[in-house]
């Protein structure tokens, strides 16, 4: 896929992340693609849907399963605003993701090569390709300002 391919998808991600925001959720949001098409969105939930599980990827994940039918999500991409964590990375993997493209990187949780690499783990039956910094300083921004808000709020 191309550079501005994956950045038209992110930004789309994006404006889940956005929705995120607006719902008072942490702003990550997520896009599944398949065939240049997206076919399920998320954006995280786990306050609102009182749901440690609702993160934008498995949203994203349960929705392109239910569209396609099948819980194997054989040659799609997730594109997500935050390198996911290590229950999203192995939703992803057992869902045989093709490919995962995200913006910024979780120097505290990531599962997809910054601090573990659920996604390429020797180990396990399935590994896809992972792009990472797409969109990083975009993905990063909404993040920060988001916490700035927060932090602010609590004082």
């Amino acid at each position: 896929m191309s550079g501005h391919a994956d950045e038209a998808f992110m930004r789309q991600a994006i404006s889940m992340a956005i929705q995120a925001e607006q719902a008072g959720e942490v702003p990550v949001g997520a896009v599944l693609v398949k065939d240049d098409i997206v076919i399920a969105e998320g954006w995280n939930r786990p306050v609102s849907d009182c749901d440690p599980t609702a993160h934008a990827e498995i949203i994203a994940l349960r929705e392109g399963a239910r569209i396609v039918g099948n819980y194997r999500l054989c040659d799609t991409t997730l594109y997500v605003t935050m390198e996911p964590c290590p229950m999203c990375a192995g939703a992803m993997v057992n869902a045989r993701v093709g490919r995962l493209v995200f913006g910024v990187h979780d120097l505290r949780f990531g599962a997809a090569g910054t601090i573990f690499d659920v996604v390429r783990a020797a180990e396990s039956n399935h590994r896809m390709d992972v792009a990472g910094g797409i969109l990083e300083q975009d993905c990063r921004n909404l993040l920060q300002q988001f916490f700035k808000i927060r932090r602010q709020s609590a004082n």
